[in-house]
């Protein structure tokens, strides 16, 4: 039995734009940018779809992107198109767990605003730095960063692409000894914190204040978690995943190959950018990867979903 999957992006695959088409031609979708305008005091039309220097803030940055992926995702549901299970790389699994039923989209806009505040004032500007290491594995990389202070591995995104971050000179010093072990290219991410990393701890920490007192619910079908790269189907463990995930690595890779591992067959990225659907390319060619980032691509996948069907 074919099995789909909902994805959504992290940080970075941000654009202007995002969500317009959506929000011009659905009430739904109208609803969900309404929603995070009221209940966050922010002008989330202008810092989605106008170009401005805030989209690229984290502070801004994360709770924009949840609103313009759920009002997408509501879209696609209303289309008849439904997940066996979901998945979201960092910020994007806030958007998984909303589509999975477990957290009301009032409560992930209240914690994604304070995640990206927190994140964001967690290290210093200037202090942090991630950098892509192409044509490596994971190992090889571990090995070179054995021992080495002020530095770890943020994301396993596919083969041959793996995130390390940190202390800025660590990741810079780690990052000449990776080229020389092997390394196609070490590329500096322009990012505003070491994501990812231990020194996300303090952002932990003070999304636990943010979850008291907030209710989640059953979920209707699972999740997967950056975490552990495994399927979670009880919501008892999402907050600590969700406190643990800010300073974990990401095992993207290893989500999406349990996910196929399970039957999933189909992945449907929703959201900005094609980010995800190319790290599927490299993961596994044999599965069925769609985006879905405007009005006319979420009709061309819905319709060809349908066909399937």
């Amino acid at each position: 039995m074919s099995k789909t999957a909902f994805i959504f992006p992290g940080q970075g695959a941000q654009e202007p734009g995002m969500g317009k088409d959506f929000y011009e031609n659905s009430a739904s979708a109208r609803e969900v940018f309404d929603q995070a305008e009221s209940l966050l005091g922010l002008d989330m039309k202008k810092l989605c779809f106008e170009e401005n220097e805030q989209l690229n803030i984290t502070e801004y940055t994360q709770i924009a992107l949840l609103t313009a992926c759920m009002a997408m995702e509501r879209v696609v549901r209303e289309q008849g198109v439904a997940p066996q299970v979901t998945a979201g790389l960092s910020l994007g699994e806030y958007c998984a767990i909303v589509s999975a039923g477990g957290m009301e989209l009032s409560d992930a806009m209240r914690l994604v605003r304070k995640r990206g505040i927190l994140m964001q004032e967690a290290v210093p500007a200037g202090e942090g730095s991630m950098a892509a290491v192409l044509g490596m594995d994971g190992p090889a990389i571990e090995k070179v960063l054995e021992g080495r202070d002020g530095v770890w591995i943020a994301n396993y995104n596919c083969p041959g692409q793996i995130v390390i971050t940190g202390y800025k000179t660590p990741v810079e010093e780690a990052s000449k000894a990776l080229q020389e072990a092997g390394a196609k290219r070490v590329l500096p991410l322009k990012v505003s914190g070491p994501f990812h990393s231990p020194l996300m701890d303090p952002a932990g920490e003070g999304l636990k204040e943010v979850f008291a007192g907030m209710n989640l619910s059953a979920l209707s079908i699972p999740y997967v978690t950056n975490v552990t790269a495994e399927y979670v189907s009880d919501i008892a463990a999402t907050q600590e995943l969700l406190i643990r995930q800010v300073s974990s690595s990401v095992r993207w890779q290893q989500s999406v190959e349990a996910m196929i591992a399970d039957g999933v067959d189909t992945f449907v990225e929703i959201g900005p950018g094609r980010t995800l659907t190319g790290f599927l390319r490299k993961i596994d060619r044999q599965v069925k990867g769609y985006n879905i980032r405007t009005w006319d691509e979420m009709q061309k996948v819905c319709e060809e979903l349908a066909n399937e069907r």
